[in-house]
Order: structure tokens, then C-alpha cells, then sequence
């Protein structure tokens, strides 16, 4: 979707765990300076095709982990590699009181010169469990694979960070300016970054190409964008995840409650599909409750039955038009209202 600034959404990512690569040690057990080698040893930045993740959260650790705290590490090695984020994105959305945090060499110097050292025990163990799952290789193998799948290749620059003020989780002001924000709660940092990547690379694969969708901003448009990135997920793991699992990391019972549902869903959610607001049954169950034992997010699982009901409808490999289909003729061709209707 073209969502408002951010994207907050944790999606799924194809890793092939039984070819994956091993560490070699139990990185819980490191010893601190087998830590600070293994730290030095992640890459700066990762790039395939057109798409780069900058490890930038290996030198806000590594610049403590000296004599004397190195500021200058900060400047170069997390300040300038992404400066259109840190100035653009989150010197912006904190407000003007918190812009000079960001915008500045001065003022990334300023918070990251407290920031890992309050945090200590709880970064190190969001940057052990990276390096236990080997991140490099992860984010190579996976980035390779959405080159090879997905038949749009955004132009992306994402960065793994810790961060003072949080507020964006896995997402961006726009494709250049992307970060996961480690010390983010919210997040499974191992699931996250072996399963949240290609969700969002479709995000900035298809939300480019529908800009002049005459539903662009809808319900029905959020809709569509969610669900789609939610069937590419499961296209991406090839059959390794099933679909519930693809959809929010659904149990199968959540997903048999919404299939219990469907009829009633579609009914009662359809009259929201044209409203720009976003502030409607559809998309805010947190807020209207038309569906209080939903358990999980109904327009996502709304927008991937529609997907699901046009590939099977038009073919296996149909799923690449709906980069350049217009989302009223996707719900139309999808045959999901006479679906609906037949149930």
C-alpha cells in the first residue's frame, strides 16, 4: 500500500534453513572479543541488483567497543552511509524538537554515545542472534532469490539500526530511505530478518506501478497491496510455509475462523472499499471491533483470498499481472464476489 510515510509491517522471508550456513560457535557463548571479531566480520552493506542493506547497527556497537568511544566511527560509518534517511526520514516524523537527533553528525554523536551503553545487555543480544542465523549469507541468499522471482526489481536502501526514538519498526519514508529498527520490541529479530524482507521489497515493487490507480488510497487499494505481498511471501518459500503462515504468521485455527467468517466479512467489509479515510472498519478492527474474535488483521487476509481467487481463476503464473492491473479490475476478474455469493 502507499501507506502514509511509514510501513510498519513485519512480513515473511524464504530462507533455506537446511542449506543455510552455520557461525560455527553458539554465538550466546562468545567470548567478548570472539563477539567484537564476529561483529567486525558482517558486512558494512549487502547489495543485489538494485536493492542494499547497510549493517549500520554493527558499528553503533563496534564504536564503544574501543578505548575511547569512537565518534568518528559514528559519523562515517552510520551517519553518512544513510544520511537521506537519518535527515530526511527520521529527522523529520519525531518533529522539530527532535529533528537535530538526526539531521546532524553532532547530534547522531550526541545519542549514540549514551544509547548502547544504557542498552548494553539487550543490543548485544539482538546482534548475537543475527549473527547466529549468519546474516550476510541470509540476506545474500534471500536478495538473490527476489532477483530472480519477482518480475519488478525496486531500487531500495535498507538499514538494520538501533535507534533513540522509535516509531518506525520494519519500513520508511520511501524505498531509499527503509530501516528495521533492532531494539524495536515489537519485532522477532531472527524471523524478522529471515522472514520479513521480500513482503516489503513487493510493497516497493508494486506500489511504484499503481500510482495512477484510480483507487489509489483506498481501503480496497490497501487492501489488495497487503494481501498481494502476503501471497508473493508464500510464492517465495515455495511451499515451505503454508498460507496461513504467509498471512501474519496465522495458526491454522485463525485461519479456519476467517474461512468460517468469509461470507460475513466480505458482506459486512465491501461498503468500505472507496473510503480514503483510513479510519474504517476494514482496515481500524482495533478500533471498530466489527469482528471482535477476528485474531488477526482482517484486510490482509481479506486482500489475499481476492489474489488467491484470480491466480486460481487465471493460472498459476497470473500473479505477475497484478503489478499492472488496476485493483477494481483485479477484485472484478478475481470472481471473489460471485464466490462470495455462492457460499
Amino acid at each position: 500500500m502507499k501507506r502514509p510515510l511509514f510501513i510498519l509491517i513485519v512480513g515473511l522471508l524464504f530462507v533455506n534453513l537446511s542449506c543455510k550456513k552455520s557461525e560455527g560457535k553458539n554465538n550466546t557463548s562468545l567470548t567478548e572479543s570472539e563477539y567484537i571479531e564476529a561483529l567486525k566480520n558482517v558486512s558494512d552493506s549487502i547489495r543485489i541488483e538494485n536493492i542494499t542493506i547497510k549493517n549500520l547497527f554493527k558499528n553503533q556497537i563496534l564504536a564503544h567497543k574501543g578505548v575511547e568511544y569512537d565518534s568518528t566511527m559514528i559519523v562515517e560509518k552510520v551517519y553518512q552511509p544513510h544520511q537521506s534517511l537519518w535527515d530526511h526520514c527520521y529527522g523529520m516524523i519525531f518533529g522539530a524538537d527532535n529533528a537535530s537527533k538526526f539531521n546532524s553528525p553532532s547530534g547522531m554523536v550526541d545519542w549514540n554515545r549514551w544509547l548502547y551503553p544504557k542498552h548494553k545487555t539487550f543490543f548485544d543480544e539482538r546482534a548475537k542472534e543475527l549473527l547466529k542465523i549468519n546474516l550476510d549469507y541470509t540476506l545474500k541468499t534471500n536478495l538473490k532469490k527476489f532477483a530472480v522471482l519477482a518480475p519488478y526489481q525496486p531500487e531500495a536502501t535498507i538499514s538494520i539500526l538501533f535507534t533513540p526514538l522509535q516509531g518506525i519498526g520494519f519500513g520508511g519514508c520511501n524505498s531509499e530511505q527503509f530501516c528495521f529498527e533492532l531494539n524495536n520490541t515489537d519485532y522477532d529479530v531472527d524471523y524478522t530478518i529471515e522472514k520479513g524482507i521480500p513482503h516489503e521489497l513487493n510493497h516497493l515493487a508494486y506500489e511504484p506501478l499503481r500510482e495512477n490507480d484510480p483507487m489509489q488510497g483506498t481501503a480496497l487499494f490497501l487492501t489488495i497491496d497487503e494481501g498481494f505481498a502476503c501471497y508473493f511471501t508464500w510464492l517465495f518459500f515455495n511451499g515451505q510455509i503454508t498460507k496461513y503462515e504467509a498471512v501474519e504468521q496465522m495458526s491454522e485455527s485463525d485461519w479456519n475462523w476467517y474461512l468460517e467468517n468469509e461470507k460475513k466479512l466480505f458482506i459486512k467489509l465491501k461498503p468500505f472499499f472507496e473510503d480514503k479515510s483510513g479510519d474504517n472498519p476494514l482496515l481500524r478492527n482495533d478500533k471498530f471491533q466489527s469482528f471482535q474474535n477476528a485474531p488477526r488483521t482482517l484486510y490482509y487476509w481479506l486482500g489475499f483470498r481476492i489474489v488467491e481467487k484470480y491466480i486460481e481463476k487465471h493460472g498459476v503464473d497470473s500473479w505477475r499481472d497484478i503489478y499492472t492491473m488496476n485493483v477494481t479490475d483485479l477484485l472484478t476478474k478475481s470472481g471473489y464476489e460471485a464466490y462470495i455469493k455462492g457460499l
